[in-house]
């Protein structure tokens, strides 16, 4: 990846940040910290990874992205957005009624959007029947998903970790952003699922751990995917609420709304964001 390159992922990366907090703001609901934490990998799934096409999103030949921890949809649909499948303006109707974007994703009324989660855990189990099933068909296809490091307390992503490394799902790429921090607190101390890396090599993953916001590392992660012969696990090391000074780190972010003021400061910090990155 070039200086330019990576330059155009810094700003999709914003981007997607900042239709985050449009989305959330104009909901007055939603989950914006652990949506801000996975903004960098969206960016680079949606912007350099993925064989995708906008234009044509149920082409039979694309790579499959699954958002296990559906509750980010938030995050997901300003990916989307931003690279095409349709309009920004329409991240302020986000959980509105009638709006098609609603709180979690939904593959029936959302352009782009492969799966329908937000029951967390299930999401992985349905990667890993896509990735069996381009295996059987002989396809040419990688299946992407995302999991919080909260989420991993659900002991059916295990047992999907288990038949991936069963099936020899090669195919498969497991992204579990670990921010440390879920709805009722800091993992460690709600239930500590470390240490993650030993554990995913234990279920016959090769794995790689990373600083889930540094597109250096996530680029030198994938090339590791695509260079295994096992399913593989990007463990990211994140910060929750990232981009937004007041939000970083903080466990009440989780699942609240950025009120009036709230907004104004997180789109002031963004928009100063963006054009430093646009002047650069």
């Amino acid at each position: 990846m070039d200086n330019q390159q990576k330059k155009e992922l810094q700003i999709l990366a914003t981007k997607i940040r900042m239709g985050i907090i449009e989305g959330t703001y104009h909901a007055k609901a939603g989950h914006p910290g652990g949506s801000l934490s996975a903004a960098d990998v969206l960016a680079y799934l949606y912007g350099r990874e993925m064989r995708i096409d906008a234009k044509n999103p149920k082409m039979d030949s694309r790579d499959r992205f699954v958002l296990s921890k559906g509750h980010a949809a938030p995050a997901l649909y300003s990916a989307l957005a931003y690279t095409g499948f349709f309009p920004s303006e329409d991240l302020k109707t986000l959980r509105h009624i009638g709006s098609y974007l609603q709180g979690h994703p939904n593959m029936n009324t959302v352009p782009g959007v492969d799966m329908s989660t937000g029951s967390l855990g299930q999401g992985i189990s349905a990667a890993c029947g896509m990735a069996k099933g381009a295996k059987y068909f002989g396809r040419d296809i990688n299946v992407y998903t995302m999991l919080g490091d909260g989420e991993i307390e659900e002991g059916q992503v295990w047992e999907a970790m288990m038949f991936a490394s069963q099936y020899k799902l090669d195919n498969l790429c497991v992204i579990i952003d670990v921010n440390g921090l879920q709805i009722d607190g800091a993992c460690e101390d709600v239930m500590s699922a470390e240490p993650i890396d030993e554990k995913v090599a234990a279920f016959g993953f090769d794995k790689v751990v990373i600083d889930g916001n540094d597109l250096d590392e996530i680029e030198t992660a994938f090339e590791k995917f695509h260079e295994s012969a096992k399913p593989f696990a990007i463990i990211m090391k994140t910060v929750k609420g990232k981009g937004v000074s007041y939000m970083e780190n903080a466990v009440g972010w989780h699942g609240k709304a950025p009120n009036t003021e709230e907004y104004e400061i997180a789109m002031a910090e963004l928009n100063a964001k963006l054009a430093e990155l646009e002047e650069a």
